[in-house]
């Protein structure tokens, strides 16, 4: 084995490159398989029945003349179901109770799991389910989601939850020129293609799970640890996925699988419909922040507050940090940022992409350009003259921080230079036209990742590694690094990923995922190649090397690295109808090494579009009486879609970081941060409104237009 000390931060061969999707045409052929539909011999379905009551217990479950119906093999529910472990950390934190299924008989959200129905067939198993008659004791619930709720307490999430430091009242009373203004962003959720599934198998007394999940390290540690198991003794695999976006980590069908598969003692699959999954995989918190700024005459920032509140279950506690935006991009005397939490009886929120950073840039870079009005100063300007020189709160030095060299390349690119900053003065017909900018940061951080790579006798390299692709275009950037480590060309590279064999690997979450398992990849690939220089034979079982980054990213330089970005927005707002449509985007990223510039490019502007969809769109409602959604589905949840998407242009700037052994720093997320608030910034500019509520829908800027509100 190899301990990994050092990469490269300058491509010597492919990386760096264009290059197709090495499974694109496994994919578009139909040849690529995804969890749902993985064969199993003797396979029986399981299809979960989700509570009615919002708040309560349970008082019975009639399953005697569900288990007589035609197909059905069982029926598990808090009183017949197999004990769980329920207190451990997992790898992302304590278990959510949601997914410690049937261990109770407490209901704390509508749409809680209560049962599963297990028979032959899909079919048999939804009929069976539908009829399953389950009697509640219900109580009094709330999901009411306040800024203002006074039971909002603080928490400590992956960053502090309070962070203060200056006199912030002095400050404000100071200063020439005060922001003090509320946002909202409502509850959205992630609602990628392939839904939830799961399939479970006992094999020779070794638990093996086929799953779409984010990382088989994750899934496989925190299942082991339920059902009280070696790691060694869970296999999970998970090959294909189809979008993640945060949601796919542990999660209540995979319990459901291996319990069934446990009691029947055969393999069974549960998969999630897309009603279901709304209630049980996660979603991004509601938020409501209060920003408060202060500026100096020459527009220098004296005084800053960002105070969000989010909501969680009254289960679990899942924090929406994000008064963390603040931390990275501006600073000021008096910096005072916080993260609070209303526990409501609604299911818990989790990681969704950019999490924190999402609808916290919303907030923070729309107060800045209100604040550069103020302050009569162009945006762009505003954070030339409040860039800081060092980390706001940890003091520490920035590694390659090039969020100006993104402003002022998006400047050229997009014309900044020729707009009129006055609102409303540009027209086309009935259009109102705008353009806005806003700043985009996400951290860029590394986790300790393992890696196998082979030799193998007819010349060919394999590399394993539990990493997961979901979209992004990992596996192909993966044979990338592996073929110039290896000094090969890239068809004689094969990337096995998603399996837990493989050994311990970063999960694809917090743009880490590529930059973690390149780390790893890498050094596997150089270590063999130094092996095979040396005239080594290869066995016909084939030469491996195995890498462990552990040591080497425990001992990487500590500094504030992060992606930067800088959005750009042309918008045209009808003034009959109050329609908003998003002409064209231009986003300037400083994201370190570009491995493949073509997958790479695909998620910037996936991110971009993502924020179109939030400025705009996506809004999920709750209602008070019953708890749940309201279109709880596709059908009633909107998402931006091709009409809604003319130009988006995305593009990056040269960023390197000489303290960073690897390099990489992750494109997943930062394409989403900022751009709502570009978009925002730009109907601001079109038609002199400030909407500091999303989405931005038709009947708010009608609305605003007849009361003359000059904010909505």
């Amino acid at each position: 084995m190899t301990t990994a000390t050092t990469g490269r931060t300058t491509p010597k061969g492919v990386v760096g490159t264009a290059h197709t999707r090495v499974e694109g045409v496994e994919k578009v052929t139909g040849a690529a398989r995804y969890a749902g539909e993985i064969p199993f011999a003797d396979l029986a379905h399981g299809w979960l029945v989700l509570s009615t009551v919002a708040r309560g217990r349970i008082i019975s479950v009639e399953d005697g003349p569900v288990l007589a119906m035609p197909g059905v093999r069982a029926v598990l529910h808090h009183g017949n179901a197999p004990r769980l472990e329920t207190h451990f950390q997992g790898v992302i934190g304590p278990p959510d109770p949601t997914t410690t299924l049937f261990q109770n008989d407490r209901v704390a959200h509508l749409g809680w799991p209560v049962a599963l129905v297990v028979a032959e067939t899909s079919e048999q198993a939804r009929e069976a389910a539908e009829s399953l008659l389950v009697h509640y004791e219900e109580e009094p619930h709330d999901v009411d989601f306040r800024g203002d709720r006074p039971e909002a307490y603080p928490v400590d999430g992956f960053a502090p939850g309070v962070v203060e430091k200056g006199d912030l009242e002095a400050e404000l009373a100071a200063s020439a020129h005060v922001v003090d203004a509320q946002y909202t962003t409502p509850e959205e959720h992630h609602s990628m293609m392939e839904p939830h599934a799961a399939a479970a198998r006992w094999d020779g007394g070794r638990l093996e799970i086929v799953d779409s999940n984010q990382s088989t390290t994750w899934v496989q540690s925190d299942l082991a640890q339920m059902f009280s198991l070696e790691p060694s003794a869970v296999r999970v695999r998970s090959e294909h996925i189809g979008g993640g976006f945060g949601s796919k980590g542990v999660r209540v069908h995979q319990v459901a699988a291996v319990m069934a598969a446990t009691v029947l003692q055969r393999p069974v699959r549960v998969v999630l419909t897309r009603r279901q999954m709304f209630p049980l995989t996660g979603y991004r918190s509601p938020t409501s922040q209060r920003v408060r700024l202060g500026a100096d005459a020459e527009g220098r920032l004296r005084a800053l507050e960002h105070r969000s509140v989010s909501q969680t279950s009254t289960v679990h506690t899942f924090v929406e940090p994000s008064a963390g935006v603040p931390r990275v991009m501006v600073d000021a005397p008096a910096h005072h940022t916080a993260n609070l939490v209303v526990p409501l009886d609604v299911p818990t929120p989790t990681f969704m992409r950019a999490p924190g950073e999402a609808p916290g840039s919303f907030a923070l870079e729309s107060a800045l350009d209100e604040l550069a009005e103020k302050c009569g100063l162009d945006p762009i300007e505003l954070r030339v003259r409040n860039e800081p020189e060092r980390s706001p709160v940890s003091g520490q030095p920035f590694g390659a921080r090039n969020l100006l060299a993104c402003f002022h390349e998006g400047a050229r690119r997009f014309g900044w230079a020729d707009r009129d900053p006055r609102p409303g003065v540009r027209r086309e017909g009935r259009w109102l036209l705008g353009t806005g900018v806003a700043g985009a940061s996400f951290h860029a951080g590394a986790g300790p990742s393992t890696a196998l790579a082979t030799a193998e006798a007819d010349g060919s390299f394999t590399v394993r590694i539990s990493a997961a692709d979901i979209g992004t275009g990992a596996r192909t950037a993966l044979t990338l690094v592996a073929a110039d480590a290896l000094r090969v060309p890239v068809d004689r590279v094969r990337v096995h990923i998603g399996d837990s064999d493989f050994g311990p690997a970063m999960f694809a979450g917090g743009s880490m995922g590529t930059r973690s398992w390149a780390w790893a990849v890498d050094a596997a690939a150089e270590e063999l190649r130094e092996r095979l220089a040396l005239g080594a034979t290869i066995p016909p079982e084939g030469i491996t090397v195995r890498s462990d980054t552990t040591d080497a990213v425990r001992r990487l330089a500590q500094t504030e690295r992060h992606s930067y970005g800088a959005q750009f927005a042309e918008v045209a707002v009808d003034t009959a109808t109050g329609e908003v449509r998003v002409r064209r985007m231009l986003g300037i990223f400083a994201a370190g090494r570009i491995v493949n510039p073509l997958t790479a490019r695909n998620q910037l502007v996936g991110g971009m579009i993502w924020g179109i969809s939030m400025a705009l769109h996506e809004e999920a409602v709750r209602d008070r009486a019953s708890g749940g959604l309201y279109g709880g589905d596709l059908a009633g949840y909107h998402v931006a879609t091709h009409a809604d998407v003319p130009l988006v242009e995305a593009d990056w700037v040269e960023d390197h970081d000489p303290d960073d052994p690897v390099g990489i720093k992750g494109v997943g997320e930062v394409g989403v941060v900022g751009a709502a608030a570009a978009i925002a910034n730009a109907v601001r500019h079109a038609t002199g409104v400030r909407h500091r509520h999303l989405p931005i829908r038709p009947d708010r800027v009608l609305m605003a237009r007849e009361t003359g509100a000059t904010h909505a």
